[in-house]
């Protein structure tokens, strides 16, 4: 089996986005987990979802990754209305999730973890092949990686991110689901990290970023879509909106006065 080991190419900005939610409710039992969840991304965007524990992060990016499915909404991807019953549905699509914990092999080298289950070769293992593009992967994202043969278990923080980020690529995704990639990274992991964010950005991806880490989503996202209770409660370009109004958005203080469609019109869409 082959698999081609590249990424979107940079592209103009959509008018169009090449994601959108709406109407998305999600319910555990007694426990209303979502209500109503409008989210657009656009292709060569960072969004940034921010809210409270228990606001609906985790559900929503679990909805989109085919972990769980939506009680009732709409998914479009592609400007196509699509359900997304599995996570096999959802990466076929072309959105790749990077989930807080990785999902890395400790005891396997950077090319083993970026090809579980995706191996290239019929009857055996074809590693040059896999090297190889393994060391393209990394340099789409100027990865500080010294070797592709090292443990992944040797990595710092950062780089595992990296590592975890480079295995999204392949299939091509065009949106990508990052969850908490800076959570317990130091300053300078946590700025390679953000340096990831960019170069996903300037190569034409979507990304959509989870993150409770307001200095993070400042420093890199181009929309910030606040949740709350389970509910949209702000939609703003990061340019025109102060670290005071999405704190705001995101304990209620000013609930409902401050949701906006980050200053869009209708069919328009949103500027870097």
């Amino acid at each position: 089996m082959t698999m081609e080991a590249t990424s979107v190419e940079q592209q103009p900005q959509s008018r169009e986005p090449v994601l959108s939610m709406q109407g998305i409710s999600k319910k555990f039992g007694a426990v209303q987990a979502l209500t109503d969840i409008a989210l657009d991304v656009y292709p060569g965007e960072v969004v940034a979802i921010v809210g409270d524990n228990g606001a609906g992060k985790s559900t929503l990016v679990k909805i989109l990754a085919g972990v769980h499915p939506a009680d009732s909404g709409t998914i479009t991807y592609e400007g196509r209305r699509v359900a997304i019953p599995t996570p096999a549905a959802s990466r076929a699509l072309g959105i790749a999730t990077v989930f807080q914990d990785l999902a890395l092999c400790d005891n396997l080298d950077v090319v083993s973890n970026l090809f579980l289950g995706r191996e290239i070769g019929d009857f055996t293992l074809d590693e040059e092949e896999m090297e190889k593009r393994s060391w393209a992967l990394l340099r789409q994202l100027s990865a500080k990686i010294p070797s592709v043969r090292i443990a992944v278990a040797s990595l710092s923080g950062g780089q595992r991110q990296t590592v975890a980020i480079a295995r999204s690529l392949i299939g091509e995704p065009r949106v990508i689901i990052l969850d908490e990639p800076t959570a317990a990274l130091g300053v300078a992991q946590t700025a390679e990290v953000l340096n990831l964010i960019e170069r996903l950005r300037e190569r034409g991806h979507g990304v959509v970023l989870i993150s409770h880490n307001m200095a993070d989503v400042q420093a890199v996202a181009d929309r910030v879509v606040v949740l709350r209770l389970g509910r949209n409660n702000g939609d703003f370009k990061v340019p025109d909106v102060s670290y005071e109004e999405i704190i705001s958005a995101i304990t209620g203080a000013t609930d409902n006065a401050v949701t906006r469609r980050a200053g869009r019109t209708s069919g328009e869409a949103g500027d870097q």
